[in-house]
């Protein structure tokens, strides 16, 4: 299946009844299952596998060896690292077919989860979240919010261009790159100007 919209290697293989957006890539040795939404301006690496009725927005970037299953949901402008994986069974069993259960995971605008993390299923992961490498994320991650370790836990917050932001006695952060304002109040930040 080859759309002039978009770019795929001659090793990907690409299952019927996908929708590709323009200017998405898929490179070497990748697997794009049925039913899949893939929105333009999208880039999957090499051995990347998009199980069926997975949705990516636009300009999601998913690096090499990642696996996305079934009930994973991606918004735009999404980054995943380098062999993160999803899980989408909360007790999976070899003998046991839950084929029926899969359990969502949706991962917000915005958001970059790290090299070699693992999101246990069910779990949001907010706007502009920054999930660290290796990160076993259990548990909904707020927006802006910054998680490592295994388990997840938070230690601070992010600017929208992955910045740690530090914060006055007025609860003001500034990025030191874009200079965005953001406000924390109680276990929320939003940006502000």
């Amino acid at each position: 299946m080859q759309n002039k919209g978009y770019f795929s290697h001659e090793t990907a293989v690409i299952d019927e009844d996908c929708s590709i957006g323009d200017g998405t890539k898929i490179w070497h040795f990748s697997h794009i299952m049925s039913n899949c939404i893939i929105g333009e301006q999208c880039n999957i690496g090499q051995n990347v596998v998009v199980s069926p009725r997975v949705v990516l927005g636009k300009n999601v970037k998913v690096q090499n060896n990642v696996s996305i299953y079934t009930g994973v949901v991606c918004e735009d402008d999404v980054f995943l690292g380098p062999s993160m994986v999803f899980t989408n069974i909360i007790n999976p069993r070899s003998a046991v077919v839950r084929r029926d259960q899969y359990v969502e995971t949706l991962v917000k605008k915005g958001a970059s989860i790290g090299a070699n993390a693992t999101i246990v299923c069910g779990n949001s992961i907010g706007c502009f979240a920054l999930i660290g490498a290796g990160t076993v994320v259990t548990k909904q991650v707020p927006d802006y919010a910054l998680v490592v370790g295994n388990p997840g836990k938070q230690i601070g917050w992010v600017s929208e261009y992955g910045h740690r932001l530090n914060f006055d006695d007025k609860g003001i952060g500034i990025c030191p790159e874009s200079k965005q304002e953001y406000r924390l109040q109680g276990q929320k930040v939003k940006r502000i100007k």
